[in-house]
């Protein structure tokens, strides 16, 4: 069994992304070395406010070159790895298939192999709950025994990485690997993003814009990026045979919404918005999600919910700290 103080030295790929940065802060408050490599393929801003503790390091390298992947870990040595690293999100994947291939899939490998290799203790994988696809039966919340239905390339290559790490890779009590399926994020991080549901919806509606909806709906499950670091740093944390070659669904149960409820609720802190409603029935990503697992062996709660997040965006786009919010270096595409 090994503890947390025995875990002090971790590894984040992507750790100037979106949750990276995030999680990037919190392992660095709870007293870990941190090691964050990065392509800063959206810049290094976001790690500006960890720059100068003891604890961090980073390293300017792309999980897509193995060589550079192998050379650190032969300088460095890791307890733990947290691989965020990828082309995150259907659009991004869409657009550029062959890096998303080499990037979610090969890259993903070869990380594997090296962190092996290389005895480091626990891998942590941040998986998605879209790999659940479109509900069977929209009255059951789906958990992490029903089936996966990708559609989409992101999802594809999460859903196969799973398998390989906790299905295919031969069990080895030394090594204690974990795959996270995280729920759709949101919430202000030092990389911000406005390209995520919430984050959207609630800057367009602060700057009085009139919100168009598609496909109004459709259910998905919501996470703020600080729950989302802090369940990494709770499976970092907890007892290897409690996530040794499991995997969980991050989020809680009543924080699934449709778009027109997440609208609603935007709507009790900005009364006058405009939204228009355009109906679509063709997106297949269409799930509500249980969290009970999470919660019952983990003893996982989330610390702030969508009302949380709407005002605190809301404030953010009020404030005028970001002097454009439409700006594309808060999109991924």
């Amino acid at each position: 069994m090994q503890n947390r103080l025995e875990a002090k030295n971790i590894l984040i790929t992507g750790g100037a992304g979106y949750i990276g940065s995030a999680l990037t802060g919190l392992l660095l408050n709870n007293g870990y070395n941190v090691t964050v490599v990065d392509n800063l393929c959206f810049g290094g801003d976001s790690l500006l406010y960890v720059w100068s503790h003891p604890a961090f390091r980073f390293i300017k390298a792309d999980v897509t070159s193995a060589d550079n992947m192998k050379k650190i870990f032969d300088v460095y040595r890791f307890d733990a790895v947290i691989h965020l690293a990828a082309i995150v999100g259907d659009p991004a994947c869409a657009k550029q298939p062959e890096l998303t291939n080499r990037t979610n899939g090969d890259a993903c490998l070869e990380l594997l192999d090296i962190s092996i290799k290389s005895n480091v203790r626990r891998f942590i994988f941040a998986s998605t709950c879209s790999n659940y696809g479109k509900m069977q039966d929209p009255d059951k919340l789906v958990c992490e025994t029903f089936p996966l239905a990708p559609i989409s390339l992101y999802a594809e290559l999460k859903v196969k990485f799973e398998n390989v790490l906790l299905n295919e890779l031969e069990k080895n009590s030394g090594f204690c690997p974990t795959a996270l399926r995280f729920a759709t994020v949101y919430g202000v991080s030092s990389r911000m993003r406005f390209d995520l549901t919430v984050n959207e919806f609630t800057r367009e509606l602060a700057l009085g814009r009139e919100l168009e909806v598609f496909g109004e709906q459709f259910w998905r499950p919501y996470c703020h990026v600080i729950d989302l670091s802090r369940a990494i740093l709770l499976v970092l944390q907890s007892d290897e045979e409690k996530v040794a070659y499991n995997v969980f669904n991050v989020g809680d149960t009543n924080e699934n919404y449709q778009k027109q409820m997440i609208v609603n609720e935007i709507k009790k802190v900005i009364p006058d918005a405009k939204v228009k409603y355009v109906h679509k029935d063709e997106d297949p990503r269409d799930y509500r999600v249980s969290f009970d697992k999470i919660r019952e062996e983990l003893g996982f709660n989330i610390s702030r919910n969508l009302e949380y997040g709407i005002v605190e965006i809301k404030d953010l786009i009020d404030s005028n700290i970001l002097p454009d919010p439409d700006s594309s270096k808060y999109r991924n595409i």
